[in-house]
């Protein structure tokens, strides 16, 4: 396949390595430095890996194609969720990590990114935070198992516009029926991430990832 090498930020753990490492997937328009003033939150001792998408739409970077506002070009969903697996499998080995375990934390469009990651390659993240997501693949949809029973944090805003509060439900029933151990937590809130979120998302992968010693928050 003719994929293309991802821009990327990686900065090495500090102090004493616990072995995750972050994944920041930013939402449209950000970059490989949008999301990294989050990392913080989350605890010492990671990796931290910052991923820039690949798609220009309107001068704005994203991980994939859309045909429109909420619509999905899923042909090539599939290629880039690929593209980004593969990726990580090169760059792991490049940087030192373990890409077993790696902790997706994604907004918006990189939520997405990172939710395709989990139907397509079930077995590879760690686990993922899920800020504002919408399910990536509907009109061909994967039937993903984990045998790893990952944590997933989905982070749904109760008022968000642009997502249809039906489908969120489906699509956490979908993560629910692969295996993927689901916390569901709704913010009343639209789109945009707040501190609330962010917050909660930390604290939750701190529960899971981390142990007392190493938290921050």
């Amino acid at each position: 396949m003719n994929y293309q090498p991802l821009h990327y930020i990686y900065q090495p753990a500090t102090g004493t390595p616990t072995g995750t490492t972050l994944l920041l997937l930013h939402g449209t328009g950000g970059d490989e430095r949008d999301l990294l003033p989050l990392a913080s939150y989350f605890g010492t001792g990671l990796n931290v890996l910052s991923v820039r998408g690949n798609v220009l739409e309107g001068g704005m970077p994203r991980f994939f194609r859309r045909l429109g506002m909420g619509v999905f070009d899923e042909e090539d969903v599939r290629f880039r969720t690929h593209e980004l697996a593969h990726f990580l499998q090169q760059v792991s080995q490049r940087e030192g990590f373990d890409v077993k375990q790696m902790v997706a934390v994604g907004y918006s469009n990189g939520a997405n990114i990172a939710g395709s990651l989990l139907l397509l390659y079930p077995e590879l993240l760690a686990g993922a935070v899920l800020w504002r997501p919408m399910q990536p693949l509907t009109r061909e949809v994967p039937s993903p198992t984990t045998e790893r029973r990952q944590p997933v944090f989905f982070n749904p805003g109760s008022r968000d516009p642009t997502v249809d509060a039906a489908a969120t439900d489906r699509y956490a029933a979908l993560l629910t029926s692969a295996g993927f151990q689901l916390t569901r937590h709704d913010t009343p809130a639209g789109h945009n991430l707040t501190q609330a979120d962010v917050l909660a998302g930390a604290a939750w992968f701190q529960k899971h990832f981390l142990l007392p010693a190493e938290r921050s928050v």
